[in-house]
């Protein structure tokens, strides 16, 4: 992207840019939880309403601060991102947004996202509270020094995640499920070392990769083809587990819960095909913006919720 094209953009578009808003697709982690977890005990009327109410706040203040972290991440890396093929097109590393106003907004973010958490009943308030400080104190930190420690960054990266899922079920008041964590965290690591494979096959090499994000130095090609395929398979173990789990739940001849093994096994394996192509370098533009893997996700979702509502609403399983 050219300094020239980036300049003709007015400066709220920059702005909002700078808050990559395609991110918040990791906020439908909060939502995990509820999902989830009330599948056996459906709600409905105020109930529902108060669910839905909660539960999407909860999404937003984690996407609003997610976007403060990203600006301050920003504004940490914005040499490293001048570096980068793709990177240095970000507002502040093009200079299309200065530092003085990128901070400024990185603090107004933090502070519309913690005036949501309010809205929430007590004690979710609290609990929603304690977690969205966490995860930014995480972020932050990462930003500031673990992100340079090979596997102790995707880890960090990873807690994301994982505090999100938690932050739904406590936004509801329910406990969350052990396999959903299990799955939520191998996935996000899936995610993270998948964008470093990523990068390193659109930049080229890992040295190139590496004066973009240092710690790119420290993991071999073979180390990141070995951690994206067993973090994938990781995935699907764990999920196959929460599948077991609800044998009795949606058993109709066979667990039918099961099919929806074979569409996160197809977007898995395609995610991995195509970084390892170095058609992109994250993840989550993949989800985006390549068709076969967005079918295969909505796909998931859809026998997921069908199955749901079955059970839910038209008793066609049989009991435990």
């Amino acid at each position: 992207m050219s300094g020239e094209a980036t300049r003709s953009r007015p400066l709220w578009v920059e702005l909002i840019r700078l808050a990559r808003p395609q991110q918040w697709l990791k906020s439908a982690f909060v939502v995990v939880g509820p999902f989830y977890a009330y599948q056996d005990r459906p709600v409905e009327g105020s109930a529902l309403e108060h669910l839905v109410w909660v539960t999407l706040v909860t999404a937003l203040a984690f996407s609003l601060a997610s976007s403060g972290c990203y600006v301050f991440n920003d504004l940490a890396d914005a040499e490293r991102d001048r570096e980068h093929p793709r990177k240095r097109g970000r507002p502040i590393a093009s200079g299309a947004v200065k530092p003085g106003l990128a901070k400024a907004y990185g603090i107004g973010l933090f502070v519309v996202a913690g005036a949501l958490i309010p809205l929430l009943p007590m004690p979710a308030a609290a609990w929603v509270g304690i977690l969205l400080a966490a995860h930014v104190l995480n972020v932050l930190v990462y930003s500031a020094g673990l992100k340079r420690f090979a596997i102790v960054d995707v880890m960090s990266l990873s807690l994301g995640f994982v505090f999100r899922v938690l932050a739904g079920c406590a936004a509801v008041g329910i406990g969350p499920s052990t396999w959903l964590l299990n799955v939520t965290f191998f996935l996000s690591m899936f995610l993270a070392f998948g964008k470093r494979l990523g990068e390193r096959r659109t930049m080229g090499s890992a040295e190139a990769a590496g004066r973009a994000r240092t710690v790119q130095l420290a993991y071999s090609d073979e180390m990141l083809r070995m951690v994206v395929v067993v973090t994938a398979v990781a995935t699907l173990i764990t999920y196959a587990g929460y599948v077991q789990e609800r044998d009795q739940a949606y058993h109709l001849g066979f667990n039918l819960l099961w099919i929806t093994v074979l569409p996160a096994t197809y977007g898995l394996i395609r995610c991995i095909t195509l970084l390892e192509a170095g058609e992109y370098d994250d993840p989550t533009e993949i989800a985006v913006h390549d068709w076969a893997f967005a079918f295969a996700g909505g796909l998931f979702a859809a026998l997921t919720l069908t199955l749901m509502l079955l059970k839910a609403f038209g008793g066609v399983f049989e009991s435990g």
